[in-house]
């Protein structure tokens, strides 16, 4: 049986000494945030006990490759694990499956299967909660280390064109996260426009 212990030591290893600090958002705790929810929609979605052991690693190790790159970062993700992986006892097969769901995770989304469909929602679910402006927010701080000059109304709008095409592909996350992020939405237009006004 693999290893899964050392997979999450290793990567609370890698988000605690050599993820950049300007990571606001993307940081050990979105991470386990995104495991949390792979368990809850996974269960929600009838998967097994050893798909859910998938789901849960490839949670884990979505957003290692941080430590190298921000842009084609999933990619740099699945380099950084195949030795942790092999090592944890993972199979080639296996290792497979947790690669193509940490690329699934790549936006614009596009997931092929139903483990796809659920790691893409557990990424994205906090947009239907009650915190998606303070993780937002989190995000922009994240966004403007890398580029300075692009301000926090442009942010607003760039929010508001991602979520007017983003959708879940769950039936647990169309029914549990769809309303709150439909309100969210409604609250980021009220606010751009309002601050279109005041201009």
């Amino acid at each position: 049986m693999p290893n899964n212990k050392a997979i999450e030591a290793w990567v609370t290893e890698l988000w605690t000494t050599q993820i950049p600090t300007h990571n606001f958002y993307h940081n050990l705790a979105h991470t386990m945030y995104v495991v949390e929810k792979v368990i809850e929609i996974g269960k929600a979605e009838g998967c097994s006990r050893e798909e859910l052991e998938l789901l849960r690693v490839a949670a884990l190790l979505h957003d290692i490759g941080y430590i190298h790159k921000r842009k084609g970062h999933e990619a740099e993700s699945c380099l950084l694990a195949k030795g942790p992986l092999k090592e944890a006892g993972y199979s080639n097969e296996e290792i497979k499956i947790i690669n193509q769901l940490i690329i699934a995770t790549k936006v614009p989304q596009r997931p092929h299967n139903l483990l796809q469909r659920i790691i893409c929602d557990a990424d994205l679910e906090y947009l239907g909660t009650k915190d998606a402006a303070e993780s937002s927010e989190a995000l922009y701080r994240e966004t403007v280390h890398v580029i300075p000059h692009f301000t926090h109304n442009e942010w607003i709008q760039t929010q508001i064109k991602f979520l007017t095409g983003h959708q879940y592909h769950t039936d647990y996350c169309k029914k549990n996260s769809e309303p709150g992020k439909q309100d969210y939405l409604r609250q980021l237009k009220v606010k751009f426009y309002s601050d279109e006004l005041s201009l």
